[in-house]
């Protein structure tokens, strides 16, 4: 049975990398356009890890996170956010929402790789 890794990003290039990173990898990849979609997604579907973006319209990512922490099935799935934003404070910011790491787009297929193997197994 293949991870399930959701991708939420408002930019379509950028989720289609990240879902053809995956998916030569043999995971699975269900996509979100916005923190609102990804927060829909995440509670219908069970995923092994969450990549997100920071800024996206309707709710960001730091929201996106803080909403999935409130609901039972949120609690332990591993979020990395995926920005082009580096700042410390929002670093610190997203870990304390409950994010795991933080990547800096543009990123490596082989670093976005090797960070969800390691977080999803």
């Amino acid at each position: 049975m293949p991870k399930t890794v959701l991708t939420v990003d408002d930019s379509p290039s950028i989720r289609r990398m990240i879902a053809m990173t995956l998916q030569e990898a043999g995971y699975s990849v269900i996509e979100a356009v916005d923190g609102k979609d990804g927060l829909d997604k995440a509670l219908s579907n069970p995923v092994d890890a969450i990549i997100t973006d920071q800024n996206m319209p309707n709710l960001d990512g730091l929201g996106f996170i803080r909403a999935l922490r409130q609901h039972p099935q949120g609690k332990g799935v591993p979020i990395v956010v995926l920005s082009t934003d580096s700042a410390e404070d929002l670093k610190a910011q997203a870990r304390e929402a409950g994010a795991l790491g933080w990547m800096v787009k543009p990123f490596t297929q082989d670093k976005l790789l090797a960070v969800i193997k390691k977080v999803a197994g």
